[in-house]
């Protein structure tokens, strides 16, 4: 199955429609669980509260793995956004994908934001950008700098070139994972649609590689927060 895009220009802007429609979906539903789960908080967490309080541990172990908590604490917060909409986000597009077939071929209005490479990088490149703002913050202007010119001051091109490559690598795991999960289950459905091996036969591998594509969207989930961690943590810590 290929992926096909409504495009629609606003002045000089395109906009690919269900990509910005998935997007608004997928922040709703992270805003709506987030809501839910601290609604009516109690001593004994049942249900909802009890997951966010799951993401809230989560979080801080990943904080505390790469940063002390005196200075990680203030990103508890954005990494638990972070870890949500990518989870969700990766799983929008693995239960159905509705589309029309129009004459220029399939349109796919229903699937995971992240697997538009221009969500995944926009979310990399505003990661990217994040670390150097907390950087200069709590180093200063003249501090954070210097760091780039430590040890050594001719590994400052290199250090540069880290950066692109911090977000170009960030940003492209997360949509090759996701995309090409949602390539392979297209492409099982069409089969059974088809009648190639039969519905049931067909089935069965998909049913697999929903469950796979589960895991793997929980994973790179992780991975990207993770990661972010790590760069933020590069920036804000004199030990890093």
């Amino acid at each position: 199955m290929e992926h096909g895009k409504m495009i629609t220009l606003f002045g000089f802007l395109t906009f690919d429609v269900s990509t910005v429609l998935m997007t608004t979906i997928s922040s709703i539903i992270v805003f709506v669980l987030a809501v839910a789960a601290t609604r009516t908080l109690a001593l004994r967490p049942t249900g909802m509260q009890n997951i966010m309080e799951w993401v809230v541990d989560f979080v801080k172990g990943i904080i505390n793995s790469t940063m002390d908590w005196q200075t990680g604490g203030r990103f508890l917060t954005f990494g638990m956004t972070l870890l949500m909409y990518i989870f969700v986000s990766n799983m929008l597009g693995l239960p159905f994908m509705v589309g029309t077939h129009g004459e220029e071929g399939h349109l796919t209005w229903w699937k995971s934001p992240t697997s538009d490479p221009t969500i995944t990088l926009t979310l990399a490149v505003m990661v990217v950008a994040l670390t150097h703002y907390y950087g200069i913050k709590m180093k200063g202007t003249s501090g954070y700098v210097k760091g780039y010119f430590q040890p050594m001051s001719f590994l400052f091109p290199l250090k540069i070139i880290e950066e692109f490559a911090n977000t170009l690598t960030l940003g492209l795991r997360l949509f090759g994972n996701i995309y090409a999960g949602e390539i392979l289950l297209g492409l099982l459905a069409g089969l059974g649609a088809s009648g190639v091996g039969g519905a049931l036969g067909a089935a069965l591998p998909m049913l697999a590689w929903q469950g796979f594509s589960i895991f793997v969207g929980g994973i790179q989930a992780f991975i990207f927060t993770m990661l972010t961690m790590v760069y933020m943590a590069h920036k804000v810590s004199d030990d890093h």
